[in-house]
């Protein structure tokens, strides 16, 4: 049994935020020397982000996965605290309350 070359992990998070949620995560794909991941971001749609992680092995692809899905859901949870205060919704058009 041969492994690949590299690994690869794809998300696709369904939000009315995707545009803002790209934008907000942008800064962070600028490659960092040493990195043994790579990430890509885009818009399949007006409302559908795609992330894209790929890595050598198993456990650097895990790390970045960690990495990625947390700066998502930050991302999102910021975004829906600002949409709640303004009557928005978030991920999958999940509504939030702030208390």
């Amino acid at each position: 049994m041969t492994t690949p070359d590299r690994h690869r992990a794809i998300f696709r998070f369904s939000t009315p935020r995707a545009a803002a949620h790209l934008a907000a995560l942008e800064p962070e794909l600028v490659d960092e020397e040493g990195m043994r991941s790579s990430a890509s971001l885009r818009l399949v749609n007006t409302d559908t982000l795609e992330l894209v992680v790929t890595a050598p092995d198993i456990p650097s692809l895990r790390a970045a996965l960690n990495m990625w899905l947390r700066l998502v859901r930050v991302a999102d949870e910021t975004a829906s605290l600002v949409g709640d205060m303004r009557g928005g919704t978030g991920l999958a058009g999940e509504s939030r309350t702030v208390k």
